[in-house]
């Protein structure tokens, strides 16, 4: 394998036209600059340089040598600066994968944020279900996943994750804004055990998190249909299908024809965490998303909850 001193030095010969300018210029001593030339020559096995009365002279070998040389030094010195740059943040690239919600939500903001203090990093987003993020992670396609958890046991992921508990998300009792219910300002659960039911129909936390607290409230829920679009499910609420527990990181708009009414006593939560890769490296990239992340769900959690409409 070819030596990158060697390739330097027949460069800077090359260019200063002879041997003791080369010197000079790389701070080496003019026997040092004949002995790498003579040792890259022998690692070629052709002549590359012949000294002439008015200087050197690269032979064909040197010249073609030369331009591989030039090639090579400029994609390692771009690649250099690639490299300063990444670990500067003046460049590079962190990508993030998120379910719906959290990418409706907490990611604008956060992406909001780095993207001012960090403008040269590019910030790319995918949404998608938790398998699916999860293999993300894994292939190396995304840096950081935005993960829901129920907090009711192991996740399925074998313990390959590192996380970040960024906050407690909410659930609350959707209805119909003509519902009789729907003038108080808190419910109990076991209040609606008799109404008809809209849940996710997915394998989600959101859906064990749902069936848990009713049946922690002494009730099995009658669902009426399932939909895993929370606007969609608003849509139903307000067209009398039946109810539905929707987290708060969904009720960032309410429809004027639904109310958010929280539930009193112990308030079923989604867990919200920030995961990635363990034992892998994380960029300086990677870790100020993190920090931002942490941020701003931290101001999440410190803002009104959910926006409830007038009780009169």
């Amino acid at each position: 394998m070819l030596d990158l001193k060697h390739l330097r030095v027949l460069k800077e010969v090359a260019e200063r036209g002879s041997f003791s300018a080369a010197a000079e210029a790389l701070s080496y001593t003019q026997p040092a600059i004949s002995q790498q030339v003579a040792a890259l020559e022998q690692r070629v096995g052709a002549k590359l340089v012949d000294r002439t009365p008015r200087g050197i002279r690269l032979t064909e070998a040197g010249r073609v040598l030369l331009g591989h040389s030039e090639a090579i030094l400029a994609q390692l010195a771009e690649a250099e600066a690639e490299l300063a740059a990444i670990a500067d943040m003046r460049g590079g690239q962190v990508r993030l994968v998120s379910f719906p919600t959290g990418g409706a939500s907490l990611i604008p903001r956060a992406m909001a944020a780095f993207r001012e203090r960090h403008p040269g990093v590019e910030v790319g987003l995918s949404v998608g279900p938790r398998d699916e993020a999860i293999e993300r992670l894994r292939s190396g396609d995304a840096d950081i996943a935005l993960l829901l958890e129920s907090g009711f046991g192991p996740e399925p992921d074998g313990g390959r994750l590192d996380r970040i508990h960024l906050l407690d998300d909410p659930l609350f009792a959707a209805l119909p804004a003509d519902h009789p219910l729907a003038r108080k300002r808190s419910l109990k659960l076991a209040d609606l055990a008799d109404e008809t039911w809209i849940r996710d129909g997915s394998p989600c936390p959101d859906s064990e998190i749902f069936l848990r607290a009713c049946h922690a409230a002494g009730f099995e829920p009658r669902v009426a249909f399932q939909s895993e679009d929370y606007l969609a499910i608003q849509g139903f609420i307000a067209a009398g299908v039946g109810i539905a527990l929707i987290p708060q990181l969904a009720l960032q708009a309410v429809r004027d024809d639904v109310v958010a009414r929280e539930l009193a006593g112990h308030t079923p939560v989604r867990l919200v965490v920030a995961a990635t890769l363990a034992g892998t490296y994380r960029s300086p990239a990677t870790e100020a998303m993190l920090d931002i992340l942490r941020e701003i769900s931290s101001t999440c959690a410190e803002e009104p909850q959910a926006p409830l409409a007038a009780v009169s």
